[in-house]
């Protein structure tokens, strides 16, 4: 039981030390082409957008809209995927749901 204990405690310590690695991660979601980018952690936090001059334009405001939307869409989407490829492998051998 105290073997057991003391690998859970190492597996604690394992995945909190990999969920601060994706604390200072970045992954770059991007649409319309590069026109649109947002940088995300590899904990899903939102931290730049960046638009391109070009596509600012009030009479298109759906389409920034979207644009805007699409990028967030990619950059969480990268993010989850960095997030499973690091907590993933701790998952599979403990039922967790989603990260196996």
């Amino acid at each position: 039981m105290e073997q057991m204990m003391k690998q859970a405690q190492k597996l604690q310590s394992e995945i909190g030390r990999i969920q601060e690695e994706l604390a200072r991660e970045r992954v770059e979601g991007v649409s319309g082409g590069g026109m649109v980018k947002v940088t995300v952690t590899g904990q899903g936090e939102i931290v730049g957008i960046s638009i391109e001059p070009e596509v600012i334009d009030p009479e298109e405001k759906e389409m920034l809209e979207d644009l805007l939307l699409a990028a967030i869409s990619d950059a969480s989407r990268k993010s989850k995927e960095l997030a499973q490829s690091r907590l993933g492998r701790f998952g599979a051998g403990l039922g967790i749901p989603g990260m196996g």
